[in-house]
């Protein structure tokens, strides 16, 4: 049963890492070109699924986990509390 459960999650992880390889346009695909990234993940299902999260993907999961570190910006972002709002400090 166990060797069913896992059979199962390795063939969803990489049925998951494939389509999303897949549907990211072209231009934001990092590392590889996108072509490559489909080929390494069917061939090496865990390792190549693993590789296009952490490397692959336009946001990565390490991104995700520990924050942007790569220099990319965000969505910019507003005041955090009232005394860093312009509008709030100028109707003082």
């Amino acid at each position: 049963m166990l060797r069913v459960v896992i059979a199962v999650a390795l063939l969803a992880f990489t049925v998951f890492c494939i389509v999303d390889a897949i549907q990211t346009e072209e231009g934001q695909v990092r590392g590889l070109p996108k072509p490559l990234w489909v080929i390494v993940c069917l061939i090496f299902p865990v390792a190549g699924g693993l590789a296009w999260l952490i490397a692959g993907r336009p946001r990565s999961l390490l991104d995700i986990i520990f924050g942007n570190r790569g220099g990319r910006s965000g969505p910019p972002r507003g005041p955090l509390g009232p005394d860093d709002d312009p509008d709030f400090l100028r109707d003082l």
